[in-house]
């Protein structure tokens, strides 16, 4: 038995995580964890922080639990998958809005399961309008996320990829984990070339550790409930070499 099968969440067990039923577990999953809701809780405060004051609404791209309207409830929720949890339903390729209606997108997790990342960074310059932002919280590539990733996530994870583009799949397993990394660090000339609507104007990783013992939506914590703040303040000095995400925020121009 491998040790992401003994480590397993009993919910998560054997799960489909295409299967539209898997968003209600995860929810269950992740409200189920005090560990892993203050690691939300930091996330969505640094994606929220970086979004200016200007007017305009602001979008979560792949909202999927809905999550975000415990801590954002102004937020506008959206998401692929046909959920009751969220208020859009809609591609991040082609989003429901006027030219320059939004002011920032957010997303957790997102944007490594994009099949064409170009289209949804296209579609979000004519959306969000000038010094608006997309502020994304992503898997970062370094040794030691790199190490876990490989061997621990159930998530394909493929920093030799040259292509931007994902295979066609489902929703969630269709993914390249390394993707946020190969386009805003390995290609980032490229990137900015391409994309010169939008500004790299923050690449912060975050948490070599911390998510890690709480376990995500498909293990066990390892942790007690109350040990975020005494584990951020241990990994926080490791939080740029070793990182296991990064705050990315991109500026339109």
């Amino acid at each position: 038995m491998s040790i992401r099968q003994l480590l397993a969440h009993p919910l998560a067990k054997n799960l489909d995580i295409d299967a539209p039923e898997t968003i209600e577990i995860h929810r269950q999953i992740i409200l189920s964890k005090p560990l892993l809701l203050s690691i939300y809780r930091e996330w969505y405060e640094l994606l929220y922080a970086s979004i200016p004051d200007i007017k305009g609404e602001v979008l979560e791209v792949g909202s999927r639990t809905g999550l975000i309207k415990y801590f954002l409830p102004e937020i506008i929720t959206s998401d692929i998958a046909d959920s009751s949890l969220v208020q859009l339903v809609t591609n991040g390729q082609s989003l429901p809005f006027g030219d320059a209606f939004l002011r920032g997108i957010i997303m957790t997790n997102v944007l490594h399961h994009i099949q064409k990342p170009e289209l949804f960074l296209n579609e979000a310059a004519r959306c969000v309008k000038k010094g608006g932002v997309i502020a994304m919280v992503e898997p970062w590539a370094n040794p030691w996320s790199s190490f876990i990733y490989k061997r621990l996530h159930h998530e394909p994870y493929q920093p030799e990829a040259e292509r931007w583009e994902l295979a066609e799949g489902g929703f969630m397993s269709s993914a390249n984990g390394a993707l946020p990394w190969i386009m805003f660090k390995r290609d980032r000339k490229r990137f900015e070339t391409a994309h010169s609507s939008w500004e790299i104007v923050r690449i912060a990783p975050l948490m070599p550790i911390t998510y890690l013992l709480s376990g995500g939506v498909s293990t066990r914590c390892l942790m007690p409930a109350g040990s975020f703040r005494l584990l951020r303040l241990l990994e926080s000095p490791l939080d740029h070499v070793a990182g296991m995400f990064a705050l990315i925020v991109l500026k339109r121009r």
